[in-house]
């Protein structure tokens, strides 16, 4: 279907693991990264790098030189940062993606693939799954950034007949996720359990997450290219709540500690559970991994990265 995949983000944590899944399967890879959040040492060995950010109009053009697929996966990346951060966010989410489009050329690129997110819908009444026509009302910048450059997207790739894919990603946790104060739940609680404190909850904690591995994750993305266009959801299918998830991690790490609770920020969905009928039928998606399973090799990997 193609040779030659751009990877937008390649440095970062989803990226870098689609990075190297296309390695393995011999297909040559460029990573456009400005390593504001990805780190250079987690490009794979065997893909062309380009230290440049996605607005920038020479980076971009040298980072598609002779690509025939792109997955798009540069982003800012912070739902309650978007609030303060706004203007950067959308900079990046829609200009950046914009910068993208308008230079991929329709006789080279054969697929797009735009990762995208779960906050680009409304927050449900019951911790039910969300299908993909589930309402669009995002509650902070970031999704409206996102659901933005999935309409740009289509709109743009369809008038130029280059195939596009969305995929709407979940919450997804595995190894070699950088630690930040907004992304990635598991990351937070697990780094502040090693250091000694107990995790802080936002809220009551019964809201729910999707929690899916990064193989899962990129599975399901390496599979957009050559099936069917459209939107989907990438998660488990299953719902856990924080409070959960705490109990979880604290169990594994240090049952001395007792959660703590903090209010809750604006703009967070209180239920937030994909529905994965869609990316089964279309796209062969089947997560195969677990929280239960697979959460102690992220404990290991960030206990040996800040031992």
């Amino acid at each position: 279907m193609f040779t030659h995949a751009l990877v937008t983000g390649g440095a970062g944590f989803i990226g870098s693991h689609l990075t190297r899944a296309l390695l393995s399967r011999d297909t040559v890879v460029t990573v456009l990264d400005n390593l504001s959040v990805g780190r250079r040492d987690a490009v794979p060995p065997g893909a062309r790098f380009v230290h440049g950010d996605i607005r920038d109009e020479r980076a971009v053009a040298d980072a598609l030189r002779d690509v025939d697929c792109v997955f798009h996966l540069a982003a800012q990346v912070t739902i309650r940062g978007s609030f303060d951060r706004f203007y950067e966010d959308l900079d990046t989410n829609v200009m950046g993606t914009a910068r993208l489009l308008e230079s991929a050329d329709p006789s080279m690129v054969k697929w797009f693939v735009l990762a995208s997110s779960m906050a680009v819908y409304a927050d449900a009444e019951r911790p039910v799954p969300l299908n993909e026509d589930h309402p669009t009302r995002p509650l902070s910048p970031y999704g409206c950034g996102k659901l933005a450059a999935e309409g740009v997207a289509r709109q743009i790739l369809g008038a130029r007949g280059i195939p596009f894919t969305a995929v709407r990603y979940f919450n997804t946790f595995g190894p070699g996720q950088t630690y930040t104060p907004y992304v990635g739940v598991i990351t937070i609680f697990v780094t502040r359990l090693l250091r000694g404190e107990a995790p802080i909850i936002f809220g009551d904690g019964e809201q729910q997450r999707d929690f899916v591995h990064v193989d899962d994750i990129v599975s399901g993305t390496l599979a957009a290219p050559g099936r069917e266009p459209g939107t989907y959801n990438l998660g488990s299918g299953r719902g856990t709540s924080l409070n959960q998830l705490a109990e979880l991690l604290t169990g594994r790490i240090n049952p001395a500690l007792t959660p703590g609770h903090a209010e809750a920020p604006p703009g967070e969905l209180r239920y937030s559970i994909a529905n994965i009928t869609a990316a089964r039928r279309a796209l062969g998606y089947e997560p195969t991994r677990s929280l239960e399973k697979d959460v102690d090799a992220v404990i290991s990997d960030i206990r040996g990265r800040h031992a």
